[in-house]
């Protein structure tokens, strides 16, 4: 599904990426985890083709990039992220937001099919957004806008599926719900490989069998999660001592208190 081998990228005499190799098989969950400035973004940059590394090979869904058409190519990759929710217009329905994911489009041009409009009914009710398909995209919350934008990703039967950090700004209950979408479409039959990229821990669902962890433009560790997603992997991750609970198969940390700091030396 994805090959990256020793890719790095450099911008104005800055190192973004460096010497990342990455491969993704079928039948793969993934999560990718990294800090602001990880370098998470660009990465995905790359595998849709929207930047070129300066060095490396990139191999996405068996074609080599510098030997295929990127735009047909894109057609395969589903991508939701904050950076297309800004694009809609404030009066597109919900219901023609999802129908243009068949085609790539921002906003609906092209002529749909009575079965393009069935598949959306299908893909809305699957993540439960089906009851306002006929309203106005700006009028829903952030959480409902999110499953839309998912619903318009799998429009067009994406091979590969990437959310990248779908949860920013929700509330704990809209992304928990959120979270509960995200489970539904992995354990969908003939489902595309998902893409998940956070900088929570414990965003990180049972369904992705693998994670890496990228600090600084460099992988640090990748692998099955939970192999990766130990004590001892996040402490020397995030460079600071932390303790995890597992609870419902996911992780969650807390930064390990190191030295007691009393009052006094606080004013």
């Amino acid at each position: 599904m994805i090959s990256l081998e020793n890719i790095s990228l450099k911008r104005e005499g800055k190192t973004i990426l460096k010497n990342v190799s990455w491969a993704v098989t079928r039948g793969e969950h993934w999560s990718i985890l990294g800090l602001n400035g990880s370098g998470k973004t660009t990465l995905l940059k790359i595998i849709n083709g929207y930047l070129w590394p300066t060095e490396g090979r990139v191999r996405v869904l068996d074609q080599t990039f510098g030997q295929t058409n990127i735009p047909e190519l894109r057609k395969k990759i589903g991508w939701v992220s904050s950076s297309i929710q800004q694009r809609f217009r404030p009066s597109d329905s919900v219901l023609s937001i999802v129908l243009s994911g068949k085609f790539g489009s921002i906003g609906l041009y092209d002529t749909v099919q009575e079965n393009d409009i069935e598949k959306a009914h299908y893909l809305m009710k699957l993540l439960a957004c089906e009851k306002f398909m006929n309203q106005n995209y700006e009028s829903l919350s952030q959480g409902e806008q999110q499953r839309v934008l998912i619903a318009r990703a799998l429009m067009a039967s994406p091979e590969l599926l990437i959310l990248d950090e779908p949860c920013t700004a929700l509330d704990i209950i809209a992304r928990e719900q959120f979270l509960r979408f995200i489970e539904k479409i992995a354990n969908e039959p003939g489902g595309p490989t998902l893409i998940y990229v956070t900088h929570h821990v414990e965003e990180i669902l049972p369904v992705f069998t693998h994670t890496l962890l990228l600090r600084s433009g460099e992988v640090i560790a990748s692998g099955q999660t939970d192999e990766i997603l130990t004590e001892t992997n996040l402490s020397a991750f995030f460079q600071q001592p932390v303790s995890i609970q597992i609870h419902d198969g996911r992780t969650w940390i807390a930064l390990k208190r190191t030295e007691n700091i009393s009052i006094e030396r606080l004013v």
